[in-house]
């Protein structure tokens, strides 16, 4: 699609964009990002922080730079948050990591109210200035916007930044039997490309999705799990496509509420075609 639509190609998949796991977030290949070319790909170290507001304000410094050469750009994924904030810009409502916030509410049982409130006067003191260490709810609740997106809960209603670009939304769709049976493929096809060796060396770079957000995601941290014999092998891959399963269906429930979305039937031999006349319109 990008060499008919002379386009760059800018993953908006917030895992895709860190070193190391190219198999677990099936990213594209060497040959693929040689023959077109790709942005926020294979870019970061698994320490690095990155989230929703930068990833929109960088690559809307690159649209600006690729529409300037006189070429389109395919936004492709994955993250519903990372392409809500760079077409429609941020609010602090529409964010949402149920990942952050059962990580901080543990943090709260092991380490106590004060430590998270402390943790907030130094990232955000206006918004801390503003509760007090016994309104735990929104102090998780800042904390949980600011690990998110980079930005202070504070700043989203007076700072919320629209595009200058037009865009055009169009999402894939297939049966929903069809759909669970390619994930579980998928994973049987990860496994065979070898993704137990791609996690076995993080273990040995000494990285853990305990330890590193950029790896508590799905087909890594069950494969920790199997490594640190928490689960058995059999359990690992059924574990794998089950959450996988569960992360599409939210991704659609997501994706599905976006009305300016142009939905296809995936399988159609013209899909290609079809996609095409839909962005040139």
């Amino acid at each position: 699609m990008a060499k008919l639509l002379n386009a760059e190609i800018i993953s908006a998949d917030s895992r895709q964009v860190y070193k190391y796991i190219q198999i677990a977030t099936c990213a594209p290949t060497k040959e693929e990002i040689s023959d077109v070319k790709h942005y926020f790909v294979n870019e970061l170290e698994p320490v690095d922080e990155f989230n929703a507001g930068l990833f929109a304000k960088k690559a809307r410094l690159i649209i600006k730079e690729t529409l300037r050469k006189k070429k389109n750009v395919l936004v492709v994924g994955g993250s519903g948050l990372y392409i809500k904030a760079l077409i429609d810009g941020l609010y602090d409502e529409d964010i949402n990591s149920s990942e952050i916030r059962n990580r901080l509410n543990e943090r709260l049982k092991s380490e106590g109210r004060e430590v998270l409130y402390d943790e907030l006067k130094k990232i955000d003191p206006e918004s801390a200035s503003k509760m007090d260490s016994g309104k735990f709810r929104r102090v998780i609740r800042a904390l949980e916007v600011y690990y998110v997106t980079g930005k202070k809960i504070s700043e989203f209603q007076m700072n919320n930044v629209k595009p200058d670009f037009e865009s055009i939304q169009i999402g894939l769709k297939m049966d929903r039997g069809l759909l669970y049976e390619r994930i579980n493929n998928r994973v049987d096809k990860m496994l065979d490309s070898g993704l137990l060796k791609e996690v076995e060396e993080l273990r040995h770079r000494n990285m853990s999705y305990k330890t590193h957000n950029s790896l508590n995601t799905v087909g890594i941290k069950e494969v920790f799990q199997y490594l640190e014999g928490e689960i058995d092998k059999e359990n690992m891959i059924e574990k794998i496509k089950m959450n996988t399963r569960r992360y599409a269906k939210r991704q659609l429930t997501w994706f599905n509420a976006d009305k300016r979305i142009k939905w296809i039937d995936a399988t159609v031999n013209n899909l290609h075609e079809i996609i095409y006349e839909n962005c040139i319109k």
